[in-house]
Order: C-alpha cells, then structure tokens, then sequence
C-alpha cells in the first residue's frame, strides 16, 4: 500500500494546469472554465488516474483529513454567506474594512465546477447544490487566501479562496474545494500548484477512480436532455419551479436589454396585464445572437429556466444561437421588429398590495400583483420622493445608482435606478429627485423581499413639480 501511494502521490504531483492569481488589475489572465476534462485543450487535462480499480483503492475523506493551521501565514477570515452563485462561487459577508460594502465575491481555489448560471452544463446543478448544503447547513465558515495576500482572479472581482466549515461548533474544519473534487462534482483548474496541491490531487484522481458524478460515464438526473417545452410565457411565470431546470421556448418582445439580461414580455390574455422574464445571455452570444435581443425584436426563445439564487429571480439561461443552423429549433430567433415596450399604466396602491386571481381547471390561483407582472414594463404617476440612498462604494459597477424611496397617496413605493447619466453625459445625483413628485417608467422587480421598480434610463423618469 505504501508503494502504491507513493505512485499515486508521484502522478498526482505531475498533473493539473496552472491558475495564476492576478493582481486587483486583472492583469493575469485565469483559465475559461469547462464542464468536462474533454472539453478543455490538450494541454490542460488532467493524466489518467492511477492503473488500479475502485476495488483496490483505499478511499480517503481527504476534506476531513487535511488540516487548517490557524498559525499559518495565510490570510484568513471567518465569514457567513451573504448569496449563493454556483458550486465554486459564493458570496460572503465579511468586515466592511475587507473590501468596502462588507461583501467578499469568493471563487473557490483549485477546481473548476460545471456551470449552472449563464450557461447550464451536466452536474453543474449537483455541484450547486452541493456547495448550497455544505455551508447552508454550517455552525462555521472560514475562507483562507492561498498564500499571505488576499488574491482576485482575472476579473479582478473574485478572490481566489479556499472555503472551510463546520458541520457542528465543536467539530473539526473541513476543505470544501477538496470535498467538491473528492465527491467527483469538479475538473481541475491548478489543483496541484497550491497550499493543497498534493490533497487536492489525490481527492480529484479517488473520484476518478471510483467514477463519482462528472467522472461516472452516466447521465446527469438533473439535466435536461429532452426537446423544449412550447409554452407561453403566462404559463411559465405562473409555475415557474414546475420547469426549472428544463428547457422551454416561448415568445415575446423585448422590452429592455441591460449588462449581460435581455427582458422579455408578452400581454397575458387571460388578465389583460402582461408577463415578463428576464434573459441572461452572460458572455455565451455575439454577433446575431445580441441583434436578435435588441429591445423592440419580437422574438422565440429557447433556454433553461433557472432560480438565480444570488437575486432572488427566476430567469432564462443558457440561450443559444449558431450563425451556421439558422433553422436550428434550439436557436434563438427574431420574429418581427419595430414593437415598444407596454409600460402599462399601473396604481401605486394595486403594485405593493393588489392580488391577481386567475381560473385553472382545478378552480383558481391567486398571486400578489407585483409577482404576477415581474419583469415586465410599467408606469407610473405621482409619485413623491421622501428619501433617496445611492451606491457609493467604490469597487461596485453601480456606483452611483439610486434607491428612491416615494410616497403615493399614502402607499410607499421604491424606485431603483440604475447609474444615471444626464444629455451632457454628466452622473445625476440624488439632489436632482429628492423632494421632487415624478412619474417613472421601467419593470417591476424585487430585491430583499421588497417590490420595487427598477428604471434604466433618466430619460424614464418625469419631473412634475
């Protein structure tokens, strides 16, 4: 057994690729993520695990058996989850004084999980999940830079972090990053250039050996390997868990296209009012995919619902359009042009409190009206601003952006905006709205649990008096 380990600790310290971290500049550039050891280049797989059978392999809790030495001289911070993302990305709150807004973007070191956000990929919802339980369930969380600096990736956003829990208060650490490779829900990514190279790369080739997960030959339980479900979007926005993780296609206009979202609309017959979703294209379309959603295209849409966790939303993913296969059912497609956004005409009162009741066969469903008419456009009148808070920290792309609180009659409404900018291309401040009336158009959303709607342009917001 020794020799063998010995063998097995010699390959190990021969494989991986190497991930460099970068300066907060972003000046080092991180490897592109893959959802499989056959998709990435050549020269960045793994070898093949030792020649020996699960049979003959002696499992090891590798997590369990690794050590934190809190003496170390890596940086380290015991934080608690702020947003899940992924199975190797996860916010954390953390002290202010670590990154200025007490949020610390964390991409686990070491590994790369299959996606489940932008783009959906096998056993990228498994790996997900994964993380989610590990620390949901956590009497402690510690993260732990990789040496005595605290290192961001290439997007200069993340910092490149080794995660360690508890299950219980008197319980020892566990290694996340090398439980995620041991349980076979991750490729590498420089698993053997770190603190825990040579764990790591033990825990990555078990997996293999056993056949866990991405590494099993079998399909994932959770993906969707069926054709798309025509729906309408009425349907979909009604029961949206009943299709998460499967792949649909409805139609509607697009109403407004921001970042890396598109959102679409489609009046819904039944209530008069309309439905709407967003579209999250990530870095996954270029060229006709992006013209396609552009906003006032009638459109098809083909992609995978999905409960983006880290905004409390439900959204469309993994959208896709080949340039090559234009009649491609799975494409994106462009069914007319020249359409506007609805911005229907709605009460502030109805917004925060009114009910939506629709018939079904079993009798009736009653949802409350802002959840009814999410991501979809709307307008409204009158409203006076008590108070207005914006985004200062200096790391943040919203730095800048509004949260307007209004009054209505007696009805409180919250109006975000996005980072304004007048026709001199000059940043609008607060003082330009706070004690103003104004009448807004945008789409109804939600953040923390509080309706609210958000306006993308200052060409959208009227000033009455």
């Amino acid at each position: 057994m020794k020799r063998l380990s010995a063998v097995l600790l010699a390959l190990c310290l021969l494989a991986g690729c190497a991930q460099t971290p970068a300066a907060p500049d972003g000046s080092s550039a991180e490897p592109a993520p893959a959802s499989s050891a056959e998709s990435l280049p050549e020269s960045t797989k793994e070898t093949d695990p030792p020649a020996t059978t699960a049979e003959a392999l002696e499992e090891h809790d590798y997590a369990g058996e690794i050590t934190l030495e809190m003496h170390s001289n890596s940086a380290k911070q015991e934080v608690t989850v702020r947003n899940f993302v992924d199975g190797d990305t996860v916010h954390f709150n953390v002290p202010a004084n670590m990154t200025g807004d007490g949020e610390l973007k964390a991409r686990f070191l070491a590994l790369n999980t299959p996606e489940s956000t932008g783009k959906i990929e096998e056993y990228g919802k498994a790996a997900s999940r994964f993380t989610h339980e590990k620390l949901e369930n956590a009497a402690s969380i510690l993260i732990e830079s990789d040496d005595e600096h605290w290192n961001v990736d290439s997007t200069g956003d993340r910092y490149l972090v080794w995660v360690w829990y508890k299950e219980t208060e008197d319980g020892s650490w566990r290694n996340l990053n090398i439980e995620i490779l041991q349980n076979g829900l991750a490729i590498s990514n420089s698993t053997a250039q770190n603190r825990y190279g040579d764990a790591a790369m033990a825990a990555l080739n078990q997996a293999r050996a056993l056949k866990l997960n991405l590494y099993s030959g079998q399909p994932d339980p959770d993906f969707f390997y069926g054709d798309a479900i025509e729906l309408s979007l009425s349907e979909l926005r009604r029961h949206p868990k009943e299709y998460e993780g499967k792949k649909v296609a409805f139609e509607g206009v697009v109403s407004q296209v921001s970042g890396s979202s598109a959102y679409v609309e489609e009046p819904d017959p039944e209530t008069g009012l309309y439905n709407g979703i967003s579209i999250f294209f990530g870095y996954n379309l270029s060229g006709g995919g992006l013209e396609i959603l552009s906003a006032g295209n009638r459109v098809r849409v083909v992609g995978t619902v999905q409960y983006y966790e880290a905004a409390g939303v439900w959204q469309i993913a993994d959208v896709k359009y080949r340039e090559m296969r234009p009649d491609d059912p799975g494409n994106l497609r462009k069914l007319g042009d020249g359409f506007e956004a609805a911005y229907v005409l709605t009460d502030a009162k109805t917004f925060a409190e009114g009910e939506v009741t629709v018939e079904t066969d079993g009798g009736s469903e009653t949802f409350p009206y802002a959840a009814y008419v999410i991501d979809s456009s709307l307008e409204m009148k009158d409203l006076k601003v008590v108070s207005v808070r914006t985004t200062t920290d200096p790391d943040s792309s919203q730095k800048g952006a509004m949260t307007l609180t209004c009054d209505c009659g007696g009805t409180a409404v919250t109006v975000r905006t996005k980072v304004l900018h007048d026709e001199n291309n000059e940043l609008i401040t607060a003082d330009a709205y706070e004690g103003k009336t104004i009448s807004v158009k945008g789409l109804a959303g939600s953040y923390d649990g509080e309706w609210q709607i958000v306006v993308f342009s200052a060409n959208n917001i009227i000033i009455s008096d």
